[in-house]
């Protein structure tokens, strides 16, 4: 086998293997945060008979399947969503290491038509990012709310990181990305606050909440702000389509107000950008002047 291939099958499967590890404490993040519990104490337990859970009960995605789903003490069923949140985790960490992969190693396939990452920093960076989505859009799911360490947390982050990281912003210069990273950031912000006031007075009701606002402005301290309108644009066409579902299904009457988080439409709009937003971009910019 060519050194090169070995090394990335190896560095596929630890990236893999750390997106699952670092998902798993996301879960247990998505679960105490919320009743403002500590993250660190008490260790991992089950929720219905506070059994503690030992280590080989505790192993990502393994666990759960060795144990059918059920807790080992009480067999009280276990939610499935905490080995969907592990899988996610290592999936969009893998894509995220496939990314710098496929231009780092000469034989590495590219996978899906990923947007390349040029260095290898940007890499971490997007574990960061992912990791924040994924928190955020689960606690957004059964809490209706965004908390702030993954908001503003992203706000604060995304500027110097993108200063470090300019490739962020599609730029080779700090400063330059710098300069897209706060424009993003009050483009996120302000602009999604100014259409969520909009929807508001139009519906005569809170169209969308604040940690969406703030959310958006973490994506554009990160990305900039055409990631910004990209990450709009995508989620209110998911959105869209989910809305559509729940009419279908009878979850939702047609010109009704029903509640849905929009957090994880947000979280969606943004890992497309991601992975593959500047090449959507400048497919569409060469197809309008094509067709001018």
């Amino acid at each position: 086998m060519d050194r090169d291939f070995y090394y990335f099958l190896t560095f596929a499967c630890f990236a893999f293997g750390i997106g699952c590890c670092i998902a798993s404490f996301l879960n247990v993040c998505i679960w105490r945060l919320p009743r403002e519990e500590s993250v660190v104490w008490p260790p991992s337990h089950c929720p219905k008979c506070n059994a503690r859970i030992r280590w080989y009960q505790n192993i990502p995605v393994l666990s759960w399947l060795a144990l059918r789903g059920r807790c080992a003490n009480c067999h009280e069923p276990i939610s499935a969503r905490y080995t969907v949140v592990e899988l996610l985790g290592g999936i969009l960490f893998l894509l995220a290491y496939l990314q710098w992969a496929s231009g780092f190693f000469l034989h590495a396939p590219t996978v899906l038509g990923l947007q390349p990452l040029l260095g290898v920093w940007a890499v971490p960076v997007y574990w960061l990012v992912f990791s924040g989505l994924i928190l955020g859009s689960f606690i957004d799911l059964e809490h209706f709310y965004l908390p702030d360490r993954v908001t503003i947390g992203g706000m604060i982050l995304g500027v110097p990181l993108s200063y470090l990281v300019p490739e962020l912003q599609g730029e080779t210069n700090g400063l330059t990305a710098l300069y897209w990273s706060l424009g993003g950031m009050s483009a996120g912000f302000f602009g999604l606050w100014a259409l969520s006031w909009l929807a508001s007075k139009a519906f005569k009701k809170e169209a969308m909440g604040f940690g969406d606002v703030k959310l958006l402005g973490a994506v554009g301290a990160f990305f900039g702000p055409v990631a910004v309108l990209f990450t709009v644009i995508v989620s209110s066409f998911v959105g869209a389509l989910a809305g559509g579902l729940l009419i279908l299904r009878g979850k939702a009457k047609l010109g009704g107000f029903t509640a849905v988080p929009y957090g994880p439409f947000l979280a969606l709009g943004a890992v497309t950008w991601m992975f593959w937003g500047p090449r959507v971009v400048n497919w569409y910019l060469h197809l309008h002047a094509f067709v001018r």
